[in-house]
């Protein structure tokens, strides 16, 4: 360990105050170094929101890195911490968090932990993804998203669905035009019917933008850092969520799904 990252990291441990704190987490998050991984992603624990973000908005900015420790932390009973790793998790677009993403934006109690997952489907990175898995993947999103952009209760959440969905159709607007146009008419019924302005007028001007965009310049070819048996582990828990999935809408029960997904990102979490 760096001399800096160490004072940087003593300088988190010692702090006596809420505001000592959240600047001593600035600093580390803003020193992207990988080596302050741990201690960032500790900070989500601390009963300090203004820390969290900053502890967060540090783990984005390093990324891929960061994705293991962050799972780890949806196995702790520290909810509030379980919060922010999501919305870290979100924000990073790692192949790895999908499942759980799904299954937050569609049954997560806290809005602005939904909103966060809803927005984090649609920028998956999904050049990463191999062949044949990235059809299901983003079949799982679409509908995922779908289902929050209709039926949140929260018009901040369906405005975040809607987000996700814009992104989304950019991505598969040359390999799934069908889904592509599946999303568009969402859109158009959103912006009739959503009982927010707010919504309606996002909806809006997110048909106008899908509608005109140009093709998305092709992402340069980076290898994923993912192994084998990541992608296996992710193949296997997307396939599993379907198979439940086809079980519990054929009851024809939307609360019901809300429930699946609920079970589904807790086992997820203990896998």
């Amino acid at each position: 360990m760096s001399d800096s990252l160490s004072s940087l990291i003593q300088a988190v441990d010692a702090a006596d105050s809420a505001y000592a704190l959240l600047k001593a987490v600035q600093n580390l998050a803003d020193a992207k170094l990988e080596g302050a991984i741990p201690t960032l992603v500790a900070s989500l624990s601390y009963n300090n929101p203004g820390a969290a973000v900053a502890a967060v908005e540090g783990l984005i900015e390093l990324g891929e890195p960061a994705v293991a420790p962050l799972l780890e932390q949806l196995d702790g009973h520290n909810y509030t911490a379980r919060a922010w790793a999501i919305r870290a998790l979100a924000g990073i677009g790692d192949p790895r968090g999908l499942v759980t993403l799904l299954g937050v934006a569609t049954a997560d109690f806290s809005l602005s932990v939904r909103r966060a997952a809803a927005k984090g489907l649609g920028t998956m990175k999904w050049h990463w993804f191999p062949e044949n898995l990235l059809e299901i993947a983003q079949e799982e999103a679409l509908e995922a998203l779908i289902f929050v952009a209709r039926q949140d209760e929260e018009w901040v959440v369906r405005y975040s669905a809607i987000v996700g969905l814009q992104a989304l159709a950019q991505a598969i607007a040359q390999t799934y035009p069908d889904w592509r146009s599946q999303i568009l008419a969402q859109f158009e019924q959103i912006a009739e019917q959503d009982e927010s302005d707010a919504v309606r007028a996002r909806a809006c001007w997110a048909q106008q933008q899908v509608q005109n965009a140009v093709p998305a310049p092709k992402v340069e070819d980076q290898p994923s850092p993912l192994s084998a048996s990541d992608w296996q582990m992710i193949l296997d828990k997307l396939y599993d969520r379907k198979g439940q999935e086809r079980l519990v809408l054929a009851e024809g029960d939307p609360r019901r799904y809300r429930g699946l997904a609920l079970s589904l990102s807790q086992n997820d979490e203990n896998l």
